[in-house]
């Protein structure tokens, strides 16, 4: 294993230490605990929104804490669900009087655990809701969930629900909002290499040099099939099949997308995913309205890439518009 850290127990807290100290304009993390928030007091009358996962998927989730889009992220171990007392103190420390919105990826163990959050929390009185991202269509059931798995989609749901919160919406009307995300998006994704979690000192499953697997999960779970790697032409019509046999899209629907790298993925590389991305979607009439490139839910140094696709209408387009502010999401 060939990693730049100290002991393989502690990448974590040193992780978010570092974190506080890069961006100490926009983040602070909370004593004794694995959340970060924003550095401001809570907004009085402001929904907050508060999602997290497991590590080792950084920027997420908290490169997103700021202005526009989340109040808290909270940080389990590496691939491992943050605990429910942990996500239960960053719903306490963000809740400024007009409720908290979780937002969870489907995998069981972070279900499980947000869900216990929210109910100590409405027992001390504070409104709580939470909505489930489910955005992966390469398997029905996968390893850690009981349906779809909640992958990069997520980020159009704390950009989106997290600009409704800002501008004012109620509780209510933000997860709205946000359930009106989860139903237009959909994404897939693809590996060239697995990856290593720290603890574990070996690579998670295992590639031939000339293989790649598609359709694998952000924890390297199983995909739909391994194959021969080929040109980023045909990979990316593969996905983008994939993902059009299950969003109603018609000639002239706008749509936002995003290309996701896993963690190992030259940017060189993901813009020529992205141009094959945009061509796909311009033979069928399809607009691109917003496109977004980078490295922003990836899966420690694993190599891959993943295609989200959106379908938007007006009253979400606002919303994407609206200011954003963080450490990894910048829209001025």
């Amino acid at each position: 294993m060939k990693k730049v850290i100290n002991n393989p127990q502690n990448v974590v807290n040193e992780m978010l230490e570092g974190m506080v100290k890069a961006h100490p304009e926009y983040v602070k993390r909370l004593e004794g605990f694995d959340v970060l928030v924003r550095v401001k007091e809570p907004k009085r009358g402001k929904v907050a929104l508060v999602s997290g996962g497991g590590s080792g998927h950084e920027p997420s989730h908290g490169g997103f804490v700021g202005e526009g889009m989340l109040d808290g992220a909270v940080a389990g171990e590496v691939f491992t669900s943050p605990t429910p007392d942990q996500v239960f103190e960053a719903v306490k420390a963000v809740e400024g009087g007009a409720g908290v919105l979780l937002i969870i990826k489907n995998y069981t163990g972070d279900i499980m655990n947000f869900e216990m959050a929210q109910e100590l929390a409405e027992a001390g009185n504070i409104k709580v809701d939470r909505v489930i991202v489910n955005d992966d269509v390469a398997v029905e059931n996968s390893t850690w969930t009981t349906g779809r798995r909640g992958i990069a989609g997520t980020i159009f749901v704390h950009k989106i629900a997290g600009a409704a919160a800002e501008k004012g919406m109620d509780l209510p009307g933000v997860k709205r909002i946000a359930e009106k995300v989860i139903a237009g998006v959909r994404s897939m994704g693809m590996s060239l290499t697995p990856c290593t979690v720290p603890a574990a000192g070996k690579p998670g499953f295992k590639l031939l040099e000339d293989e790649m697997e598609v359709g694998l999960g952000i924890h390297g779970e199983p995909g739909i099939y391994k194959e021969k790697i080929k040109p980023a032409s045909q990979i990316t019509k593969d996905l983008m099949d994939k993902i059009f046999t299950d969003i109603k899209l018609e000639e002239n629907d706008e749509v936002a997308v995003l290309i996701n790298g896993l963690g190992g993925t030259p940017l060189m590389e993901l813009y020529i995913v992205n141009n094959e991305v945009d061509k796909f979607l311009k033979k069928k009439g399809i607009k691109i309205y917003r496109t977004v490139v980078g490295n922003y839910m990836t899966s420690l140094e694993m190599a891959g890439f993943s295609i989200s696709i959106l379908k938007l209408d007006d009253e979400l387009k606002g919303l994407l518009n609206y200011k954003a502010d963080t450490p990894a999401f910048k829209q001025l």
